[in-house]
């Protein structure tokens, strides 16, 4: 079910007051059920392999905490790696490799049409299965004791607030408030509150506004001047960061009200002064992943220059593919790959700080330059294919005006402001939303929250909810 849709709500509704008023040890059990119920909700199919992860990493990972033999340890690892890897693999990559391998036998008039499959995503397994696997490996590394309690292990893996689409939580922030069961305090509830309407304001009045120009332009660019087809890009910088950022808003608030505090994903990213800062403050919990879990273990920048650009390449280009099955992804990795390689020499051993942000001229060029640098990644992460990213960058090259290119620019210009003054305003008060801020105050919280409620459910009432973005990864 969608976060955006009516029926989460009556979910919620039901499941709250339930989840408050029975007894402590049958919380979890409850919570558990429910979120099986929440993912059964799109294909209860996919419950089994959420299933599968869960028990196997809940004894593998007893297992490899027990063994003394380094050996046994390493092998108890590979197999667990090797469940979630293997069923990640084959529903999101089967196809794109023997459909890759495909164009090449098709150069020997060898067809491979016979091994594609109709396969289906199941919601979330990028997710929950980086979620999962660190478990594991952080009971190999010794970081982490495993739980003996299969039921919170199966919580931790399935909690439906951060389910679908992230934050990917680690087991030593998640599982000790899930074993715990804190009740949430007043703060939690208001703020948790004030999260899920901000999270609405961003997907429903930000999110799904420009994602209805975006689509529109990107299905029949051809249709389309230059301006309009620049336009669209930068509109979808601006989709993609309300929609993912409204979700996880959402999630954080929802885990409020259980008490439970769920990591923060986005910290205004499009305020970063350079690439490396970027990616500390965008999809926080994908990028510290793939740092502790891929970056240093390929060595990190501890063997020489060449190795951490190496390194860092390896990393993005993986986590293009992590965001889905289509060379354009590995692309868009790839040039953040660059990117931060280049900064990584241009930088020659500096620390970067993503302290807060003061906006001098200097800094306002450097955030301006970075956010055209992401913005051109962006193309090849929204673009249908390759060819349709060329399209865009040779008609914007060669440029060529339209009756609308006032219209669209002052269109485009106008989410800008809303985004970046929404940003701006979180920025200043270092709060977590500025929501937040105003829902300790009363006399602000009653007027201003009642008023962007009405309006993002007034909303929801005159259009079918459209899922986030993330969902697809």
């Amino acid at each position: 079910m969608l976060f955006n849709s009516f029926i989460y709500f009556i979910f919620l509704f039901v499941f709250l007051p339930i989840y408050h008023k029975i007894p402590f040890k049958y919380k979890n059990p409850f919570l558990l059920i429910s979120s099986y119920i929440f993912y059964g909700y799109w294909d209860w199919r996919f419950t089994l392999l959420l299933f599968i992860s869960t028990v196997s990493d809940f004894y593998l990972g007893k297992k490899i905490f027990l063994s003394s033999n380094q050996k046994n340890r390493k092998y108890l690892l590979f197999a667990s790696l090797s469940v979630n890897l293997g069923i990640l693999s084959f529903f999101k990559y089967y196809n794109f490799f023997i459909d890759s391998f495909s164009i090449l036998m098709n150069h020997f008039n060898l067809s491979l049409d016979y091994l594609h499959f109709n396969i289906i995503l199941p919601v979330g397994i990028s997710f929950y299965t980086f979620q999962t696997m660190s478990y594991t490996i952080d009971i190999y590394k010794r970081k982490l004791n495993p739980t003996n309690n299969i039921v919170d292990f199966a919580v931790f893996v399935s909690f439906f607030p951060q389910l679908v689409a992230g934050p990917i939580e680690r087991a030593k922030n998640l599982l000790p408030q899930i074993s715990i069961k804190n009740s949430p305090t007043k703060i939690q509830i208001n703020e948790g509150i004030a999260l899920i309407i901000s999270g609405l304001f961003k997907k429903v009045l930000i999110g799904d506004t420009t994602g209805r120009i975006v689509d529109k332009i990107f299905a029949q660019p051809e249709l389309y001047k230059s301006p309009e087809l620049l336009s669209a890009i930068i509109l979808f910088s601006i989709q993609i960061y309300a929609d993912f950022s409204g979700y996880s808003n959402i999630a954080r608030g929802t885990g409020k009200l259980l008490g439970i505090e769920l990591m923060k994903n986005f910290q205004q990213p499009y305020f970063s002064r350079n690439i490396t800062e970027f990616w500390r403050r965008w999809h926080i919990s994908l990028s510290s992943w793939l740092t502790d879990y891929l970056y240093i273990p390929l060595g990190g920048n501890r063997k020489g220059l060449f190795r951490t650009y190496q390194n860092l390449l390896i990393t993005m280009l993986l986590g293009g593919l992590w965001h889905g099955a289509s060379w354009n992804f590995v692309i868009w990795g790839g040039l953040h790959g660059i990117y931060l390689a280049i900064h990584k020499f241009l930088l020659n051993g500096k620390k970067i700080s993503i302290k807060m942000v003061n906006f001098n001229f200097n800094n306002i060029i450097k955030i301006i330059f970075t956010y055209l640098l992401v913005l051109f990644t962006w193309l090849f992460f929204r673009a249908d294919s390759f060819e349709s990213s060329i399209y865009f960058i040779k008609k914007i090259i060669f440029w060529e005006s339209s009756d609308l290119t006032i219209r669209f620019f002052k269109i485009t210009l106008s989410f800008i402001f809303i985004t970046l003054a929404y940003d701006l305003v979180e920025h200043i008060t270092k709060k977590h939303s500025f929501l937040v801020l105003i829902s300790n105050k009363y006399y602000f919280r009653t007027g201003i929250l009642f008023a962007i409620s009405l309006v993002s459910f007034l909303y929801l009432f005159n259009s079918k909810p459209s899922p986030f973005m993330y969902f697809q990864f």
